[in-house]
């Protein structure tokens, strides 16, 4: 089974529940919004390292800065439809700067078939944005996190 592991910013402006969520790069997600975001994540293996540990360091590897410092609150796991796992923590991000970021990237043939490989950034952007507008952008397995995150915290 894959696992991964998230952590999930959180804030309040104006009263305002906020998430930290940074939109999917490459190709495929170039310019799609719906179902194009995600929490920033990834994967790690249970018999080595602990899911809090793996949200902490993918945090750092995907946007390229440290998170704030906990606590990190476990919200729950979630299965996607392929049957992997994600492990979502959440962190207050009051004062965290939604910026300076120095995204990580992966190597993909491209285009398909053309025998050239390129690289791109894992996601090309990240945002504090409103947990009713993140809702529809997050990919469908990662939204029950915010429904966890509301439980949490209050709407």
């Amino acid at each position: 089974m894959i696992r991964s592991a998230g952590l999930l910013l959180h804030r309040r402006e104006g009263g305002v529940l906020e998430v930290l969520v940074a939109h999917m790069g490459g190709p495929f997600w170039g310019r799609k919004d719906e179902a194009a975001w995600s929490i920033p994540k990834g994967e790690f293996d249970a018999a080595t390292e602990q899911a809090v540990d793996a949200a902490v360091r993918e945090f750092h590897e995907e946007l390229g800065v440290d998170p704030p410092v906990g606590p990190y609150v476990e919200l729950g796991t979630w299965a996607y439809s392929s049957g992997k796992q994600v492990t979502v923590f959440a962190a207050d991000g009051a004062g965290f700067t939604a910026s300076g970021f120095v995204f990580g990237t992966f190597e993909l043939e491209w285009p398909p078939r053309s025998g050239r490989r390129t690289e791109f950034p894992e996601v090309d952007r990240a945002e504090w944005m409103p947990v009713d507008a993140a809702r529809p952008r997050l990919v469908k397995g990662q939204r029950p996190a915010l429904d966890a995150l509301q439980a949490a915290v209050g709407r």
